[in-house]
């Protein structure tokens, strides 16, 4: 019980650290894109803050009581909960969220999968992975500013494109609150000219502790508190400023326990010769080199009847997956899936916590989503949609175009006033 303690101290203290300390570093993090400004139509346009919290589960705030998503999102908008995109992992879905697109016209279909084209493993830092533009990008061509700390996916420049104004990842890892409420005030009280409009920001905690400890742990509930802790400070902030800001808090997924007793693997009988594996947790890819082999292969892992997990061809996997072979526009998707049967997961050391499966059969992997500010209705709860539906969301306050997505629009027309 001791170490379950020290650990979680220690990612507090990254978390929260010394004032002092924080304003020494921040500065020199932070990059700069050099003679950026807002045109003169962009000037005057409302101001987004969107921040995630990874893994943070749908039913966290009432479960343990942050009092102030909870007041901030009851004077806003409240979704009973969000449907993340398969898979309901980290990279897909921050990108889902900004770019509107499921992971399989995007390109962004996991943590890490494998491009046959290429014949490489994604590298989140090469701009180039990435097939669509994410809003800070198409704000940017619009000559709207932009911010990010620590985004998911904002370390490499997409289409030649980084935000204006963003962090570089401190080896030390010393960063803490205080750097991000510093950084988001300091963006507001720049001139008009220089000041951001879309400003994200994201934050570990959660889901850090529920794959440590699993999402009902003390650990998660000090990693929940303070994150409502750093909302608040935030939210005051920005009030401070005199800016008015519309806030958007979500999360990419959920969080649930996992059978560690009985963990997976790739079955024995798999030629490893003849196919590229990748291990996503809830499912593996299998990448066939030589078309000819993705039948015979299918058909004599189907007939080994083994327990744990389908054997699934990519044609044959669920619509609401949108991971099939018409949705999987850059072939990333495997040609055969090993599907975990819940609560299983391949890997050789189960953690205590996971996610990944879909939210519409593991309600636990659902995510969150609140908002508030002046762009959105008072005092309104929504029914659960897709996180698709944010990037129109965010475009229509901005004021700019938004790129073509896979959104219907419905969520921008229930909560915009």
């Amino acid at each position: 019980m001791k170490s379950k303690y020290f650990l979680l101290s220690a990612l507090l203290v990254l978390c929260t650290g010394s004032t002092q300390l924080a304003f020494a570093q921040l500065d020199t993090l932070q990059r700069v894109v050099p003679n950026k400004v807002n045109s003169a139509d962009q000037l005057h346009k409302p101001y987004v803050i969107l921040i995630s919290a990874d893994g943070f589960r749908w039913d966290y705030a009432e479960k343990y009581q942050a009092k102030n998503l909870l007041k901030l999102a009851g004077e806003g908008v409240k979704a009973e909960l969000m449907y993340p995109s398969f898979p309901a992992s980290t990279h897909a879905n921050h990108f889902a969220l900004v770019s509107g697109l499921y992971p399989g016209h995007s390109g962004i279909v996991g943590n890490d999968f494998y491009d046959p084209a290429r014949k490489a493993n994604f590298k989140p830092n090469d701009g180039t992975w990435f097939g669509r533009d994410p809003i800070w990008v198409t704000a940017e061509q619009q000559h709207m500013l932009t911010a990010s700390f620590y985004w998911i996916d904002t370390q490499a420049p997409i289409d030649k494109v980084r935000p204006t104004y963003s962090y570089r990842p401190n080896k030390n890892k010393e960063i803490f609150v205080k750097d991000r409420i510093t950084a988001v005030k300091k963006w507001l009280t720049l001139p008009e000219d220089k000041r951001p409009h879309f400003m994200a920001c994201y934050f570990p905690n959660t889901d850090h502790a529920g794959h440590t400890f699993g999402p009902n742990s003390p650990e998660v509930e000090q990693a929940v508190q303070f994150i409502d802790d750093a909302v608040g400070q935030m939210v005051a902030a920005a009030k401070e400023t005199g800016v008015d800001v519309n806030f958007i808090f979500v999360s990419d997924h959920g969080m649930t326990l996992i059978d560690r007793e009985h963990p997976l693997s790739i079955p024995a009988s798999l030629d490893t010769t003849k196919f590229v594996s990748v291990v996503q947790g809830n499912y593996v890819c299998l990448h066939a080199k030589n078309p000819a082999d993705i039948m015979p292969t299918y058909q004599k892992l189907k007939a080994e009847k083994a327990k744990g997990y389908d054997v699934v061809l990519k044609k044959d996997l669920p619509a609401n997956y949108h991971f099939g072979p018409a949705d999987d526009k850059f072939n990333r998707v495997g040609d055969i899936m090993l599907m975990a049967q819940y609560p299983k997961i391949f890997t050789s050391k189960p953690p205590v916590g996971a996610h990944g499966f879909s939210p519409y059969e593991v309600k636990d992997n659902c995510a969150t989503f609140y908002a508030w500010g002046p762009a959105f209705k008072s005092h309104l709860k929504i029914a659960p949609f897709e996180n698709v539906e944010v990037y129109d969301v965010m475009t229509q306050i901005l004021g700019i175009k938004g790129q073509p997505n896979d959104g219907k629009g419905t969520l921008a027309k229930e909560i915009l006033k």
